[in-house]
């Protein structure tokens, strides 16, 4: 992509959601990148005065660098639509079904879709008693970026000890043992496939420590599995109406072959720096980090 300077982009960031801390280092990473392919930029925190700092710089663009509650849930993207500002990834609709991840997988059912047993609880029943036979995992149902994830082992003779930040009703899911697996979709068109190689559970700490994870891409996987981890992340952008890049992740009981893979939940707004998920699968297509910064920049739009 050439250099552009016709348009003025404000990198929202920040934000008051668990993902705070994540937010801030995508968008100070995409707000550079964008430097460089010529954009003219601006890096804003989101707080409650966000619509008045929006109204004052007004952006030809908004780059939607927020994660978590308020940032990916539908409600930023409802005030963009508001002050008709055009802004990347996914509209209000899209937002608001994935961060939602029961409601995702009621629409992964609806497409023929794999996923494993879950159910919603209060969280006062989950840390009470096993609301589900070990092994299984208890997590919010409204975040991401594994906030709050709880692995209840086969040998737990005591349901978790779960904190007071989590949620009054909790997911509960049924552990899937084998292989972490995920595919960017970037247009409607899926990117590749990464394993993500883990010491232990692919928690908040090995997704955003230092050497905390592995990635693999492309997989080194059968073909079968690979094509359908390809195809299924395709399904699932355009069940829920994703737009831009969304990313699918899996995981697969490699025992069982495709009757052991299975859809976990799919992220309207993956991670952007450099080293995420989704620009390491861009960079696999030989497009680099600035690249998809800039065409995310020019893909934006309002009535997403």
């Amino acid at each position: 992509m050439s250099g552009r300077t016709d348009l003025n982009v404000v990198v929202l960031m920040g934000g008051p959601s668990a993902e705070r801390e994540v937010s801030l280092s995508s968008g100070r990473e995409c707000a550079e990148a964008l430097r460089s392919e010529g954009y003219t930029v601006t890096e804003l925190d989101a707080g409650r005065d966000v619509a008045e700092r929006l109204k004052a710089l007004a952006p030809d663009v908004v780059f939607n660098a927020l994660h978590g509650r308020w940032g990916e849930d539908g409600c930023i993207q409802g005030l963009l639509e508001w002050l008709q500002i055009p802004y990347t990834h996914s509209g209000v609709l899209a937002s608001s079904l994935a961060i939602d991840k029961e409601r995702t997988k009621e629409l992964y059912r609806q497409h023929g879709l794999p996923v494993v047993e879950s159910l919603l609880a209060p969280k006062a029943e989950v840390a009470a008693k096993h609301v589900m036979a070990p092994p299984y995992v208890v997590k919010p149902f409204n975040e991401g970026s594994s906030v709050g994830v709880y692995l209840v082992h086969e040998a737990a003779n005591s349901p978790p000890q779960l904190s007071e930040d989590m949620p009054e009703t909790v997911m509960v899911e049924a552990y899937v043992p084998g292989r972490e697996l995920t595919v960017s979709v970037m247009n409607g068109q899926p990117m590749s496939v990464t394993e993500i190689i883990t010491e232990g559970w692919y928690d908040y700490d090995a997704k955003y420590q230092e050497g905390g994870s592995l990635h693999v891409c492309p997989a080194d996987i059968p073909q079968d599995i690979f094509d359908l981890c390809m195809s299924y992340a395709v399904t699932a952008h355009e069940a829920l109406g994703c737009k831009g890049v969304s990313r699918t992740d899996y995981r697969w009981d490699d025992s069982k072959g495709a009757a052991g893979l299975f859809l976990l939940e799919t992220n309207t707004q993956p991670g952007m720096t450099q080293t995420s998920l989704t620009p390491e699968q861009a960079g696999a297509l030989d497009m680099s980090f600035g690249q998809l910064c800039g065409w995310l920049v020019e893909d934006a739009s309002c009535n997403r």
